[in-house]
């Protein structure tokens, strides 16, 4: 037995119970391997995906879809078999339907993920979408303005949904090291330095190649007034993005709203020259590292200083950012 909620609103919600035979696992998303949708199905569903591919990876089954084609009728089929319904049965039949109609909407509606589970099959030969989770591609808002707007910025992490209005990738973590990064990949190699010095990063923040000085502003903004944040490391590689920007763009925000942080900062690239005088003039002690490697062991051992004293309840006190 399964009771089935929607959330109608933020505030309400309907619910009602089905009686379930099988529960199985159903998604799409986007498959940089095969460079198109991948289709993936399980058996195994009402638990955690992730799981079932650790312990029983046999359970798990892909069907690459040619983006040019679709989804075929023989593709569909062959994931209902796999997901444990019978062939010839009216719930293996609903099943294939389903997932034809789930394929429509996830090429429809431009969407970078469609997951469901559980699907449950009821002993009346139902096939019923019991929790699903859809994503969507950012970059189609313009075209999918009916989705976007029922976008619910109450159930968002605020920091996140602040970002976003400033062009900002931001997505909050669990560390204590707050990262400024250009560049995803960038960002990636950051934290796993973090991670590799003993550290744990508190953010995955890429500003991107073209930042302007208020959005480098907004990004240490975000990164100065959360309270988890005992260090902050930033790591710039300036081809397209400018260290200069940079520089100007934690200086305005360190005039405006003071910085309550240690600040390590790495800079490489077009200005760098520039930016050190503007950083060495602008009044404020920041801790400069001449590469990743010794940013991140500074921003790691200065976090922990700040962890420690705040554990033995020691208050510090740091002059602009000199130690």
């Amino acid at each position: 037995m399964l009771s089935i909620c929607i959330a109608l609103s933020s505030t309400s919600m309907f619910c009602f119970i089905r009686y379930m035979r099988n529960e199985m696992y159903l998604s799409i998303l986007m498959d940089r391997a095969s460079g198109g949708p991948l289709l993936v199905g399980s058996p195994r569903g009402g638990t955690s995906i992730e799981t079932v591919a650790k312990t029983n990876p046999e359970l798990i089954f892909t069907e690459p879809i040619d983006i040019d084609v679709g989804m075929t009728t023989d593709a569909a089929e062959r994931m209902a078999t796999h997901i444990g319904l019978e062939e010839g049965s009216d719930s293996h039949a609903k099943a294939v339907k389903l997932i034809i109609n789930i394929y429509d909407m996830f090429l429809g509606c431009d969407c970078t993920q469609v997951e469901v589970n559980p699907l449950a099959e009821t002993p009346e030969g139902d096939v019923v979408v019991c929790d699903a989770k859809v994503n969507f591609d950012d970059n189609a808002e313009f075209r999918q303005k009916s989705i976007f707007e029922r976008r619910d910025f109450s159930q968002e992490d605020p920091r996140e949904v602040e970002a976003s209005k400033y062009d900002l990738n931001y997505i909050a973590l669990n560390g204590n090291i707050g990262c400024m990064v250009n560049g995803a990949g960038l960002a990636m190699s950051t934290m796993d330095i973090i991670q590799l010095k003993g550290g744990s990063p508190a953010n995955f923040l890429d500003v991107g190649g073209g930042a302007n000085e208020k959005q480098v502003q907004k990004a240490f903004e975000l990164l100065n007034s959360d309270d988890k944040v005992q260090a902050i490391l930033v790591n710039i590689f300036g081809g397209i993005m400018r260290c200069d920007v940079i520089a100007n763009g934690i200086i305005n925000a360190a005039q405006e709203i003071g910085i309550k942080k240690p600040l390590v900062i790495r800079l490489q690239g077009t200005n760098v020259d520039q930016a050190k005088k503007l950083i060495e003039g602008c009044g404020f002690r920041m801790i400069l590292a001449e590469d990743l490697e010794d940013a991140a062991e500074k921003a790691v051992g200065v976090a922990e200083i700040v962890k420690q004293a705040q554990k033995i309840q020691v208050g510090l006190k740091f002059e602009g950012l000199g130690l």
